[in-house]
């Protein structure tokens, strides 16, 4: 066996601790990361399995009246049309979504328990009764008895309509009754919707589904028309799941080289203290290659160990984890662990090859330098150069400090960047819960109004035929008149889709000249955007906006005329007369909603589509809240330890490399403690400045990332606004987390002995 080789064991066994420190940092790393990779592909397998598995629709329609035996035929032409008629009901606090059981089409996963066998039984989703506190064996609405908990295949994001901009698993929840207890259920609530699976395989979606679509116009008028491409209760999960692959792999990356270029520290201290020793190691004949895969060795061995540790960790225990954060945000069916190649070679194979050729090419500059030099401890390729010139007038401790400071000034950048990404991580774990809970208290007092109404319009209103759009117009307002205090209002839905977004849904207002609610400059030809649509997709005053109609290829452009402080939703406000003219082709009197600070109920229930109040304007809040919740605990957490890990580390490097300097000063007579206020406070002062500089950076490195997570991620907008007590929680941790370092460190101080002074006589 070579020399070197019985040197590794020893190298490991004296430095210990910190081989330990980053053991730790890199097992948790890649624990986390591979466990998360190993249930994202498990449980996206699963999810694109449930397409054939559970025979998922092809998409969906909805009427306002059944369809006959002469309309299901001609609509079913080349598609296969299945009903899912169902119930609503509204419960204490949530709405529930009743449907018959399912045999054919969007079958049920029974998860817990077992489906419904007598009248009055029903199995609920899985995560609807979790969020609301229910068991099996409790009864709902004190009518139906739980006897389960399922996943329904159709619905594995919780979306009521599939306009909203984010699901909500705590106020709406859907499940399955038999047969017989569907039938006595209340016809007048009945919602009718028919799926429908096409007859042979088609090559482009959207042309099919705008071809059926067509065909039921003919047939029928419709409520509402979602293909499968566009129903986000079908495609928001699988989506969202690849996204969030692509965010922890960077995460994993980014520690990776940071943590590389730690070692790379480390090791630059090593050859600067055996110098002399590997000089004398070239001159008995070691070549360049057998130096760097001797000081390569210990931190391969530790990372590999690591890599190892932390992917059977990852099989195991945070598969599990990593599995319960997405169970805990859908309500997915359920899924079998797989093998992933893919997550051995990101979180082992990739990690090891940036190891390598990190460290190989520090070594290999490092070690190309002449023996005479190696052995001079002269480790410079270039001239020794004066040392920075330091005024007399400064005191003598503090040019010290600035001596140490300038000596290992590489080992106080890598502090700053890792300062500066531990930061960045826990500002974002800190300020989402805090814009979010600011978020529900500002529309407490920034709604429109209390309660909006968005009636039921028939589409006969908005016929060619001026005399039929007349008598339909004055039907209905007859129907949807109310004796209580409301202002009436007229309002569509046109989609956005901005270069790089999601297509987004925006609710386009029309108000009167003297609405009390709304108030906007009525003259000129433009539009006011709301404050949230200015924030999300910069546009401004004299800007123009795209929208384009739902089914159709039709486009708007509107001119920007003002922005309206209004955060709760990206929305557009206009004259009612001028989008009842331009927009909605109807007569000027004509409206489609009310706004109120009371509760409407004069008005039927069925000539009702949707009320908008405070739940569901803070539906995506509420659902980023129990969604995200353990997970920024967690983030918390990981970016707390790297912050610590990192400054021990880089701290216990500096010190080390100045032993020969504690050690003189101490035979001089210093104290321990003055020999801290040397050394420690030097790094205490580059830590406290670093984190001092990196708070005011992480906001605006931080705000691009979240607008584009908004923009890319979900529908709506929740507001940038960091409270100022986020940025005192970030400076109180960083101290905190730097004292328990610098206490550790003192210890270290102490360690060093008056004898070490002689052991590097030149």
């Amino acid at each position: 066996m070579s020399p070197l080789m019985k040197r590794i064991p020893r190298e490991i066994r004296k430095g210990w601790s910190k081989y330990i420190v980053i053991f730790l940092l890199l097992v948790g790393t890649i624990s986390l990361c591979s466990g998360f990779f190993v249930a994202d592909e498990s449980m996206l397998k699963a999810y694109n399995d449930s397409f054939d598995k559970y025979n998922i629709e092809d998409g969906h329609f909805m009427t306002k009246n059944p369809l006959n035996v002469a309309q299901r035929k001609n609509i079913s032409r080349n598609v296969t049309i299945y009903d899912l008629s169902y119930v609503e009901r509204t419960l204490s606090s949530s709405k529930i979504r009743i449907f018959k059981q399912r045999h054919t089409i969007n079958k049920v996963d029974v998860l817990e328990g077992r489906l419904a066998r007598k009248e009055g039984e029903i199995a609920i989703d899985r995560l609807y009764a979790k969020n609301n506190h229910l068991s099996i064996g409790n009864y709902l609405d004190n009518k139906w008895k739980i006897v389960g908990f399922v996943a329904l295949s159709d619905y594995s994001a919780l979306f009521e309509n599939n306009s909203d901009s984010m699901f909500d698993a705590i106020k709406f929840g859907v499940g399955v009754v038999n047969e017989k207890t569907f039938n006595q259920l209340t016809r007048s609530q009945m919602k009718y919707c028919y799926a429908w699976k096409y007859n042979k395989k088609i090559k482009d979606e959207k042309k099919a589904a705008d071809d059926l679509l067509k065909v039921i116009n003919e047939e029928t008028s419709l409520d509402d028309y979602v293909p499968r491409y566009q129903n986000q209760a079908i495609t928001f999960t699988g989506s969202d799941m690849g996204s969030d692959r692509a965010m922890v792999m960077m995460l994993l990356y980014i520690m990776i080289i940071i943590m590389a270029f730690v070692f790379v520290v480390m090791i630059s201290d090593t050859i600067m203290n055996e110098a002399n020793v590997i000089g004398t190691l070239r001159a008995t004949g070691y070549t360049i290659k057998e130096l760097i895969f001797h000081y390569m060795s210990a931190p391969m061995i530790v990372t590999l160990i690591s890599c190892l540790v932390g992917n059977i960790l990852g099989y195991t225990y945070f598969k599990t984890l990593m599995a319960s954060l997405y169970y805990n945000s859908y309500s997915l069916t359920s899924y079998k662990t797989i093998w992933s190649i893919s997550a051995l070679v990101e979180t082992t194979v990739v990690p090891l090859i940036l190891m390598i050729v990190i460290h190989y090419v520090a070594l290999r500059r490092k070690l190309s330098l002449s023996v005479l030099k190696l052995i001079k401890r002269d480790l410079s390729k270039s001239k020794r150069k004066h040392a920075v010139y330091l005024p007399q007038h400064i005191p003598f401790f503090t040019r010290f400090r600035m001596r140490i400071i300038f000596q290992n000034i590489g080992s106080y950048i890598v502090i700053f960047v890792g300062i500066l990404f531990a930061n960045l991580l826990l500002l974002f774990a800190l300020a989402l819960p805090d814009m979010i809970h600011n978020y529900q208290d500002v529309m407490k007092s920034q709604m429109i109004a209390d309660y909006q109404y968005i009636l039921k319009v028939p589409s006969s209103i908005q016929s060619e035929d001026k005399l039929k759009s007349m008598i339909s117009l004055l039907s209905y307002q007859r129907e949807v008149e109310t004796d209580q205090e409301a202002e009436k209002f007229s309002a569509c839905s046109l989609k956005a889709k901005e270069s790089g977004a999601k297509e987004e849904d925006v609710m386009v207002y029309g108000v009167h000249k003297k609405s009390r609610y709304v108030n906007i400059d009525h003259h000129g030809d433009g539009v006011y955007i709301s404050s949230s649509y200015h924030e999300k997709y910069g546009y401004d005053k004299g800007d123009t906006i795209i929208l384009h109609e739902p089914y159709e290829k039709k486009t708007y452009k509107l001119k920007v005329q003002g922005i309206y402080n209004y955060p709760g939703s990206v929305c557009v406000f206009m004259d009612q007369e001028k989008l009842n003219e331009d927009i909605l082709k109807t007569e000027s009197q004509y409206f489609s909603g009310y706004l109120s600070d009371k509760p409407i109920t004069d008005i039927k229930k069925e000539n009702i589509a949707t009320i908008i109040d405070f739940d569901t304007i803070t539906k995506i809040s509420r659902q980023l809240d129990a969604s995200m919740g353990k997970m920024m605990s967690v983030e918390q957490g990981i970016s707390l330890v790297m912050f610590m890990v990192i400054i021990y580390l880089l701290s216990k490097v500096i010190i080390e490399k100045n032993g020969q300097s504690i050690s003189i000063i101490k035979i001089l007579g210093y104290s321990n403690r003055e020999a801290a206020k040397l050394y420690i406070l030097a790094t205490s002062l580059v830590v406290l400045l670093s984190i001092i500089v990196s708070i005011p950076l992480e906001y605006y490195l931080l705000k691009p990332v979240f607008i584009a997570m908004m923009k890319t991620e979900m529908s709506g907008w929740i507001p940038f606004d960091i409270n100022k007590i986020v940025y005192i929680k970030m400076f109180i941790y960083g101290v905190l987390t730097y004292t328990v370092v610098a206490i550790m460190e003192y210890r270290k101080i102490q360690r060093v002995s008056m004898s070490e002074a002689l052991k590097n006589v030149e």
